[in-house]
């Protein structure tokens, strides 16, 4: 695509254009994970909903295909010769305390919206990182601290505004275009350009939690303890286990990250297995705000070179404790067990379905150069094998990652269904998302 002929896209919208030789081009192309390389011909930053219809319309004139990412979350390098929008400037929100609800556009991160509705005593269903698109995070699936109770994010979408193939503004809910609706929640962004959601929401009063760090020589106990407080959890309670490998030769820790929907009484009650291991180095779990739910993993806020990989387990046992500990995990910054279950375990609406896998295992490593990123990944495949049958392959569509594929999160008929619906709104493929549906 020669550059001439995307010029007129300046005179087609309100919003920022940048094309290929523009300064700030090469940083608005980047994706959140710097590891993953972006070619795009132009970045566009709409106004509004109507810039967003203009941009479709636009690139449909000229064949071009187009690539939304919020904040570049998820990238997984299918972005190629696309025009990616940036949907910042979609950044409404309103709160109905009375009905429980929160209108958000495509723009407005995760952590506003955990603020704006916290203000009325309600939550919504946020990650650990509150500086993920809320919208982006919820169209795949999104299962954070609180899905144990109330499921994935997608669950609680009450209707989609979106702009179609065509460049026409539309809506999706249960009663209208029941087919745009069920695939949007969970299913990605392969069939519309979402650009604002409402949510349901659910009133909660107290979060309990924070991330306490051991010794590495304290992992057995640590995982031990794991094992016994998550084999009779409550849906309230939320732990994730970590093995954590700092750069720079720091020793190796093990830590655990908690969250609570409930008072401090009752959450260190729960916890007292945890409490019993001795030598803590750092951290604590005290009452935290809802607007704060980021510290308690502190989630990178900037971007940054990144390689990771996510297994569901078919067990988690003796066996498979063992092989988490036999050896360091170095190149890798982080190997985490999530425990699932709960509402997770349920069937849902939209493609997902129930998720019977109780526990997740989250490997995480720096790509700062082509070989570091290698080896991280190399290790990640090693420790995969190792586990066996262990995993089961399966993966939720949150989960995935740049080699992955729909395929690992759905079912072959709801595959099917995700097609014929990729059919009928996109059928010339105008729409590229981080992980398209495919023939």
């Amino acid at each position: 695509m020669s550059l001439p002929s995307l010029l007129p896209l300046r005179d087609a919208v309100r919003g920022e254009v940048l094309l290929q030789d523009d300064p700030g081009f090469e940083d608005a192309r980047r994706p959140w994970n710097l590891a993953i390389d972006q070619p795009v011909v132009a970045v566009v930053t709409p106004a509004d909903a109507d810039d967003v219809a203009a941009v479709v319309r636009f690139a449909n004139g000229l064949g071009v295909p187009i690539a939304v990412q919020p904040s570049g979350h998820g990238a997984s390098g299918t972005a190629i010769g696309t025009i990616l929008l940036r949907t910042g400037r979609l950044d409404e929100l309103s709160v109905d305390p009375g009905n429980r609800t929160a209108r958000f556009g495509a723009g407005v991160k995760s952590g506003a919206v955990t603020k704006a509705v916290a203000e009325h005593g309600l939550v919504h269903k946020p990650g650990s990182s509150p500086v993920v698109s809320a919208t982006g995070y919820t169209l795949g699936g999104g299962i954070g601290f609180f899905a144990r109770k109330y499921g994935m994010s997608s669950d609680h979408v009450i209707e989609f505004e979106v702009v179609d193939a065509r460049g026409e503004r539309r809506r999706a809910n249960a009663e209208e275009n029941a087919d745009l609706f069920h695939a949007l929640r969970g299913g990605g962004g392969d069939y519309a350009i979402v650009t604002a959601m409402t949510v349901r929401l659910h009133e909660e009063r107290e979060l309990f939690g924070g991330t306490v760090m051991w010794p590495a020589a304290r992992a057995a106990e640590v995982f031990a303890a794991f094992r016994e407080i998550t084999a009779t959890a409550p849906r309230e309670l939320t732990v994730w286990t970590s093995l954590v490998q700092f750069p720079g030769g720091a020793p190796a820790m093990v830590a655990a990250s908690v969250a609570y929907l409930g008072p401090e009484d009752e959450g260190r009650a729960l916890l007292k297995p945890l409490d019993a291991v001795g030598g803590v180095l750092q951290g604590e779990w005290r009452t935290v705000p809802f607007p704060e739910i980021g510290t308690i993993t502190n989630d990178p806020v900037d971007p940054g070179p990144s390689v990771s990989r996510t297994e569901l387990f078919a067990r988690f046992d003796d066996e498979v404790v063992a092989t988490l500990l036999a050896e360091p995990i170095d190149p890798l910054l982080a190997v985490q067990v999530r425990h699932l279950g709960g509402a997770l375990a349920e069937e849902r609406p939209g493609p997902h379905g129930a998720l019977s896998e109780e526990y997740a295992v989250y490997m995480l490593g720096l790509a700062l150069t082509p070989e570091g990123g290698a080896a991280v990944a190399a290790k990640q495949a090693e420790l995969t094998a190792r586990l066996g049958d262990a995993v089961t392959g399966r993966k939720p569509m949150t989960f995935l990652g740049p080699t992955d594929s729909l395929a690992h999160a759905f079912s072959a008929e709801e595959m099917d269904r995700l097609r014929a619906t990729k059919k009928k709104w996109d059928a010339e493929g105008r729409f590229v998302a981080n992980f398209p549906v495919g023939e």
